[in-house]
């Protein structure tokens, strides 16, 4: 845990309001023929909200990526520059978005005023150093593919979040749903708007002789899909020890999306994350609910244990924060109070 000493604020863009307008690229994955209806309806529910959406020339799927990575960084760094952008948001997030961090001017974006950006899985590959080399918070949430659900009890839509004004409390609990199956088929009924939810259950706290037990812990947030910024701990993109000390210095809470990767592969992730100091300033760590493979009985839960169990620190799991739907959307940077606590599975954030 770190210690206490003053701290330098973290930027919150101006409150999203209808009439502003909304950035749309793809900085990794974009978008194949097949599942441009969805792209098109997402884009149409945000106008219908009152919003003037921007759609980006680089949307298209030619390939696992929506074309040059030079190409895709100066359409995602025009966007952030652009005074009249108040939001960018990707359809979703991709593969190898990683491909575009040493292009992208995070000087202009910290000089520049700060835009919501949002999103999850890859797109936290460029969300994540953001928030930690300039101070700008971001929304780890909904992708535009998931914007027309309606989101359940306890959950807030990205929109209403990017809404909020600095200052301003956000309270989120677990609904205790959850999708049990696998993706909605966005081919055949690209107007999904209700989330299957027929799975039931919520949190599980995991860290080692407090299992179950209640908790409370609070620290900024620092969020990411393991898949991609485990790759980058340690590294001048991914910097959390300055972090810590420029703004976090009572200490972080540390959001992990597991995607796909086996427990084994997470397993050695985390660990690497660990030695390269990603929880050194840790008061607490939230771990999605995930559908990743558990070779040989080895699973998720354990894998995490086995890595971060000797940190000493809380460790709540099943949390609704990665590819398993509803998803949270929950401020990076920001001010965040967790509760475990019997039937009480809550994150307040409050945006100072």
């Amino acid at each position: 845990m770190a210690g206490t000493m003053a701290a330098m604020p973290i930027r919150y863009p101006a409150p999203l309001r209808p009439g502003d307008r909304i950035g749309v690229t793809s900085p990794s994955s974009g978008v194949s023929d097949e599942l441009w209806r969805r792209f098109a309806y997402a884009v149409q529910c945000l106008r219908d909200r009152g919003f003037d959406v921007v759609v980006g020339e680089l949307n298209h799927a030619p390939s696992h990526v929506s074309g040059p990575r030079e190409a895709r960084a100066a359409e995602l760094m025009e966007m952030l520059l652009d005074a009249s952008i108040r939001a960018v948001v990707p359809p979703w997030g991709g593969e190898t978005g990683i491909d575009l961090l040493d292009l992208l001017d995070l000087d202009a974006v910290a000089a520049a005023e700060p835009t919501w950006c949002v999103g999850f899985s890859d797109t936290s590959t460029w969300l994540t150093p953001l928030t930690l080399t300039t101070g700008i918070a971001t929304i780890h949430g909904q992708n535009l593919m998931d914007t027309p659900y309606a989101v359940p009890d306890g959950i807030l839509h990205w929109v209403d979040v990017a809404g909020a004004a600095a200052g301003d409390e956000l309270r989120q609990h677990s609904p205790g749903r959850h999708r049990a199956g696998g993706w909605d088929d966005y081919a055949g009924n690209p107007t999904v708007s209700e989330m299957t939810l027929e799975g039931r259950g919520t949190w599980t706290r995991i860290d080692p002789g407090h299992e179950d037990a209640p908790v409370t812990f609070s620290g900024r947030l620092v969020a990411g899909c393991v898949e991609t910024v485990s790759f980058l701990a340690g590294g001048r993109f991914a910097d959390i020890g300055a972090f810590a000390r420029d703004h976090a210095p009572d200490g972080t809470v540390v959001l992990l999306d597991i995607a796909e990767w086996n427990s084994y592969d997470i397993c050695r992730a985390l660990h690497a994350m660990r030695l390269r100091g990603w929880f050194d300033a840790a008061n607490g760590i939230l771990v999605s609910r995930t559908s990743a493979p558990e070779p040989h009985g080895f699973t998720q839960h354990a894998a995490v244990v086995e890595a971060l169990g000797m940190l000493g620190v809380p460790i709540v799991a099943d949390v609704e924060c990665g590819h398993v739907a509803p998803f949270l959307a929950l401020v990076q940077g920001a001010m965040t109070t967790v509760v475990h606590d019997g039937d009480t599975h809550t994150v307040t954030q409050r945006l100072a």
